[in-house]
């Protein structure tokens, strides 16, 4: 008869999220501000389930509220920006897209794909298709076994977004987790997996201010997990160089013939 034995794993660290918006259609727009009073960042924030310790910060604060000891100290950066790209500073934008070449996850949230950061580190246009008119969204899981799926059904719905559509200049993604369906019959790759460097990169499109996508527990759901996965693994700084020194001992050979 086989037998069973519990084991008690090292607990884990909190994961150390910094969640970052530009912070100005909740100024600027009193229909924004009724959805987002203290900010889209603080919904997203106060929305994450997980063991996590989580910092937010703005466009408006010095550095943008990304030095580099904030940097330091982020295992995954969530990122959300639309009218304000411009004016990330590009030192900053190096520094982010720096740190997730290091291991620092990234969660690009709905127009951040055309934020600097997203856009250097995939090296494209990352231009789509675009309508407002608020209309129906159904996500469909299309990599169900991908831990970004987890506790989500084959699909849900949102029944008011701004769509997005193909084509989505975009790399070829490591894995595609969520494919949009929308009322006026575009498609769209809404949820997309990529690994640079030694960081990993997901992309979700949901987040259109004026609706209120960051309330619903399916979207914060999908962007815990993802928090969850983009988190880097802990362990030694990698080392680059030539001076390596030899493993085993390295006997001498004879003269090499030029």
């Amino acid at each position: 008869m086989g037998e069973t034995r519990e084991t008690t794993g090292k607990t884990r660290e909190p994961i150390k999220v910094t969640v970052w918006n530009e912070y100005r259609h909740e100024l600027d727009k009193p229909n924004v501000r009724a959805i987002y009073p203290q900010g889209m960042h603080r919904a997203i924030a106060e929305g994450l389930e997980g063991n996590f310790a989580i910092r937010t910060a703005t466009l408006d604060e010095p550095e943008h509220g990304l030095g580099e000891a904030v940097l330091a100290d982020t295992d995954v950066l969530v990122w959300w920006g639309h009218v304000a790209h411009k004016e990330v500073r590009d030192d900053i934008v190096d520094r982010v897209a720096a740190r997730v070449l290091q291991g620092m996850g990234l969660i690009a949230l709905h127009s951040a794909h055309y934020s600097k950061v997203f856009r250097k580190l995939m090296g494209t246009t990352c231009s789509l298709l675009y309508r407002d008119e608020g209309e129906r969204e159904r996500l469909w899981v299309t990599a169900p076994g991908h831990p970004i799926a987890e506790g989500v059904g084959p699909y849900f719905e949102l029944e008011r977004e701004e769509m997005y559509g193909e084509f989505f200049d975009i790399p070829s993604p490591d894995e595609v987790v969520f494919t949009s369906w929308y009322e006026g019959g575009n498609v769209f790759r809404s949820g997309c997996c990529f690994n640079r460097g030694q960081g990993k990169i997901f992309y979700f499109q949901p987040g259109h201010e004026l609706y209120p996508t960051y309330h619903d527990a399916n979207v914060l759901r999908v962007i815990s997990n993802a928090v969850h996965w983009a988190a880097p693994t802990k362990r030694e700084p990698l080392r680059f160089g030539k001076a390596v020194p030899a493993l085993e001992a390295i006997r001498p050979k004879g003269a090499v013939e030029a």
